[in-house]
């Protein structure tokens, strides 16, 4: 399909004749691409979990020596290096997102959606067959985990692609829609795998299956190659849509459509590589040294050796196009949004990777006993809920939710929206580290199951709304060449929770607090309550949106 030569959606005029037309196709394929880009990212929290069922029923099955002197890990240890995989996925994904931020105005449009779907294909397919071997060494997981970061990163480039295709005044809905549809891919991902992986539906190409042994129940074939391969042929499809039905825009001079794609896949080589030192940081023993300083190292490493090499290590045409981009850092709103943003999505995509583990750790386990003295060892509640049953709720609440954010935004205003859903994000996060904190000193812990899992809920759901709102808000601070990058730049940042809040989360479990955590991420909202009231909400604000 040829590119439109002009693109005004400002002029009614062109928007009722052309552009809405344009905009909703381009729309509604960029959804579907980001749901299963999302689906891809994160399903190696549930390729992880099948792995550990099926180690503990047959040692002999993915028996992990990484950092152990060539000697099987088991017990807690395996349980702690399985954890790398979805965090290195994170990592890899928030950090793709920085030089996915400026690539539509490098590369156009069309031309990233195709070779991101592109490349969301390989590692499917190389994960599908890496799983069918369960003498797969542990590094070889991590190298695809990372690869899968590319399903991450899409995130940035398509919204900011989104941004150009709507007026003003249509933002809060159609950011909304693209992003809010395109989280669905974890709880999509979620439904999906554990239905994909119980029966051979590739046939001989797929692979045989391997045997579930768990006690007290019947033995079960498992086929965990097809948590990866599932995606393979929605991709396909979506690959060849992405090429024939989308558009680059001609605001984007990105010359010749080889040329794009070279420079796409210079960027993305570059994320990959600040990506890989961070990774590297992560999976080696620093000693004594702090451990949540440790995962805050590694994120700053991961941000600043990537933004380095976009710098310096681009051809002349690309790093003169980008350093027009970088302008964007030196408007103090860019850091503003980042730090607000952060509280939104950085919330959501954290909480949707902790949240089954959380009530596992919390609700499934016994720390005390009935005159409340704390055990030697904590035991298992034969009475806790079953996380299966609950994983899917929070993520899929925030992101059905998210385009009401927008919504909202577009009648009463980003920063009024935000204002009053951060009052009641700080109000259930407390709430929640409550319920948390007596159930651990419980012995009857499942009794403050559901009031925990109703303001968990409620959590969800006001970081959706505060995406949609944040969201909204960045195209009225910013003008259309820098709200773009702007939108692309505070995704990548807020990525990173994905990698942070389950750490997080981990760290304060293993200290006997793990209600902390959530005590401290409500400070942080607090601050941004105060920040988004002094910059935006208040009357007399520098910038009304």
């Amino acid at each position: 399909m040829s590119d439109p030569k002009h693109w005004d959606v400002e002029d009614p005029a062109f928007w009722n004749g052309t552009g809405k037309k344009v905009a909703n196709r381009n729309l509604w394929i960029s959804i579907p691409n980001l749901l299963c880009g999302f689906a891809v990212w994160l399903y190696w929290g549930m390729i992880a979990k099948v792995m550990q069922s099926l180690h503990i029923g047959n040692p002999d099955l993915f028996a992990f020596t990484f950092g152990n002197n060539g000697k099987p890990l088991e017990g807690d240890a395996y349980r702690a290096l399985l954890y790398n995989l979805p965090a290195v996925a994170g990592l890899a994904g928030a950090t793709l997102r920085i030089p996915n931020s400026f690539m539509i105005a490098l590369c156009g449009g069309r031309n990233v959606k195709f070779m991101t779907t592109l490349l969301l294909v390989l590692p499917a397919i190389a994960a599908g067959f890496a799983l069918q071997d369960p003498n797969t060494s542990f590094l070889t997981f991590v190298m695809l985990a990372a690869l899968s970061g590319v399903g991450g990163g899409a995130f940035a480039s398509s919204m900011s692609n989104i941004s150009f295709f709507f007026p003003k005044r249509m933002q809060g809905l159609s950011l909304g829609l693209n992003a809010g549809l395109g989280n669905a891919g974890v709880s999509v991902m979620q439904f999906l795998i554990p239905w994909a992986i119980t029966f051979g539906m590739f046939g001989a190409i797929g692979g045989d299956s391997l045997t579930l042994i768990k006690e007290g129940s019947p033995d079960r074939s498992i086929w965990i190659q097809n948590a990866a391969l599932v995606w393979v042929p929605v991709l396909g499809v979506l690959l060849v849509l992405s090429w024939f039905f989308m558009n680059n825009l001609p605001q984007h001079k990105f010359g010749t459509t080889a040329g794009a794609f070279g420079k796409f896949l210079w960027l993305t080589l570059l994320g990959f590589a600040g990506a890989a030192a961070a990774i590297f940081l992560l999976l080696i023993d620093w000693g004594g040294f702090p451990v949540l300083l440790k995962l805050f190292v590694a994120v700053l490493v991961a941000v600043v050796t990537t933004l380095a090499l976009m710098k310096y290590v681009t051809p002349a045409a690309t790093k003169e196009n980008l350093d027009g981009q970088f302008a964007i850092f030196k408007n103090k709103h860019t850091w503003i949004m980042t730090w607000l943003y952060t509280m939104t999505f950085g919330s959501f995509i954290g909480y949707a990777n902790a949240f089954p583990k959380l009530i596992d750790d919390v609700f499934g386990v016994i720390r005390v006993n009935k005159d409340g003295q704390l055990l030697a060892k904590a035991v298992e509640n034969t009475n806790g809920p079953i996380s299966d049953h609950y994983i899917w709720i929070g993520a899929a609440v925030g992101a059905v939710i998210r385009p009401v954010g927008g919504w909202l935004a577009d009648k009463w205003g980003g920063a009024r929206v935000t204002q009053w859903d951060t009052f009641i994000m700080i109000g259930a996060t407390i709430g929640a580290g409550y319920y948390v904190a007596q159930a651990s000193q419980s012995p009857t812990p499942e009794q403050y199951f559901m009031p925990f899992l109703l303001l968990f809920i409620l959590l969800f759901a006001t970081t959706g709304i505060g995406n949609g709102s944040t969201f909204r808000m960045i195209p009225i601070i910013f003008e259309k060449e820098q709200a773009g990058p702007v939108l692309g730049w505070t995704s990548a940042i807020a990525a990173y929770g994905a990698f942070l809040i389950p750490k997080i989360f981990g760290t304060q479990l293993k200290a006997g607090h793990p209600e902390y955590a959530l005590y401290g991420f409500a400070g942080y909202y607090g601050s941004c309550l105060v920040v988004n009231w002094w910059f935006y909400a208040r009357k007399g604000a520098e910038v009304s949106c």
